[in-house]
């Protein structure tokens, strides 16, 4: 079944514009939101601007509401569930857009910096699935928190600033590299190996109680963080730094249709999960819009999706609507409907072998939907019921929005996973909707402007239809 290509239905003119002013006000977001944190405080902010309501302090003023209400609930700083009521009672279910807002990156360790041969460096772990030879001769930039003892907090931000300084992880030159290329690509580059180098000048070799410093290049470090930042080599126990690409978000192509940038996956489903709530007002059915951390480790966790944040979520909102019940929130979330809004792999024209062509998204041409994931016979997976897909296929039809049907590749060429799963254990009607990504899990994804406006257009029809 042939698709037409979306970017057909936008001719040059106010069509098309739609589509790429969306797509900057996208770039903006991903290029300034890097972390699960940054993403949750800057979302948070803007749903509080557009009426919605903190969910703790609705609980604090023993609050009531209605039909039409907005809240909104944060999750330990990553992660936000927001809620506009419906017209018809919760018990008979809501309609759920769910994506994730981690993204692979690498971790500082709890005690991560040391000196080696006059460099100062700092030790990492890598976070969810990467190919770890990817991230070696980059700019990197260092986004988190730090926090201390007293109470405070410290937000770390450094490195996408023109101003700023950039880190990175060295590699071996080719011309003393004939054993490392011979290694697998899982062993090029180790994963102890994946250390950040940040200074090379050393301390004056007395400090200023005349005793002499050892390790001076590590000295001078910790002397710029107590100086600029207020904080000491102890303080690292307690902080969360994550390395990610430093720089913006680009446009990609002659043509700029497309997007390069850090955190696609999931942020290019997480956005228009988010903004479609926004252009959602008074719907029948709860409309609600999930977005979680941890799912590339597997979704563990009290931010992740399998912790019981938002089934609390759903009991404090039937509470204020005075309909909340054990029985209640359980047929609410049998009742719902969800489309687990991730990314799927787009059609690779270098690397055709791995995918069968016609299972397979490609992109401009629009939303993808993935009945299953999962691994070899769909091990692991959510596998959507065929009246759910009809119902959907009938509301993108009557809505005019672009879609594809795909699978993860090859049968036994690899595999992954969603929040779907997880999900449908309540029961639920559930399937994986997303935008086809290139280089998923890279520093630097791809990805196609018009199927980021498809993914805005159906997930606003989902809301309003389902």
């Amino acid at each position: 079944m042939e698709k037409k290509n979306a970017w057909e239905k936008y001719p040059l003119g106010s069509k098309r514009d739609e589509v790429f002013q969306f797509a900057e006000e996208y770039r903006k977001f991903i290029s300034a939101c890097k972390t699960e944190r940054e993403c949750t405080a800057a979302l948070y902010e803007e749903a509080q601007k557009a009426g919605y309501q903190d969910m703790d302090e609705l609980i604090a003023a023993n609050a009531t509401v209605k039909a039409g209400d907005k809240i909104i609930a944060n999750n330990m700083g990553k992660g936000i569930a927001m809620f506009i009521i419906g017209k018809k009672p919760m018990e008979q279910g809501m309609n759920i857009l769910g994506a994730h807002i981690d993204s692979p990156r690498m971790d500082l360790k709890q005690v991560p910096l040391y000196e080696d041969t006059d460099m100062a460096l700092l030790d990492t772990h890598y976070y969810g699935g990467i190919k770890k030879y990817q991230w070696v001769t980059l700019p990197l930039a260092l986004h988190g928190v730090i926090c201390k003892k007293d109470g405070t907090t410290v937000k770390v931000n450094i490195g996408d600033k023109p101003e700023d300084p950039v880190f990175g992880v060295s590699d071996l030159l080719i011309h003393l590299s004939a054993d490392q290329l011979e290694k697998k690509g899982a062993k090029v580059i180790e994963g102890e190996n994946l250390d950040l180098l940040i200074g090379s000048i050393p301390a004056d070799e007395k400090d200023e109680n005349g005793e002499k410093v050892k390790e001076r290049v590590k000295a001078n470090i910790l002397n710029i963080l107590s100086r600029e930042y207020g904080v000491d080599e102890d303080d690292f126990l307690s902080a969360e730094i994550e390395v990610v690409p430093a720089g913006a978000a680009r446009d990609y192509g002659f043509d700029r249709s497309m997007i390069m940038g850090y955190g696609h996956d999931d942020r290019v489903c997480a956005y228009p999960s988010f903004r479609a709530m926004l252009e959602v007002e008074a719907p029948e059915y709860t409309s609600v819009c999930l977005l979680v951390d941890k799912e590339e480790i597997g979704s563990v966790g009290a931010s992740g999706m399998e912790s019981r944040f938002f089934e609390n979520c759903v009991a404090e909102v039937m509470n204020m609507t005075g309909a909340y019940s054990e029985l209640a929130v359980r047929r609410a979330l049998k009742n719902s409907k969800v489309l687990s809004s991730d990314v799927s792999a787009a059609f690779d024209p270098n690397y055709p072998a791995v995918m069968e062509k016609r299972n397979a998204a490609y992109f401009g041409k629009g939303l993808v939907f993935n009945k299953y994931t999962g691994a070899r016979g769909k091990s692991g997976s959510n596998d959507a019921n065929a009246e759910y897909v009809a119902k959907l296929r009938n509301i993108m039809d009557t809505n005019d929005v672009s879609f594809q049907t795909a699978e993860l590749g090859k049968v036994d060429q690899g595999g992954g996973g969603t929040i779907a799963y997880i999900l449908a254990n309540y029961d639920m009607n559930v399937i994986d909707s997303g935008v086809a990504v290139l280089n998923m899990h890279a520093p630097w994804e791809i990805i196609s402007k018009v199927d980021l406006y498809e993914a805005l257009r159906g997930y606003v029809a989902f809301l309003k239809e389902a």
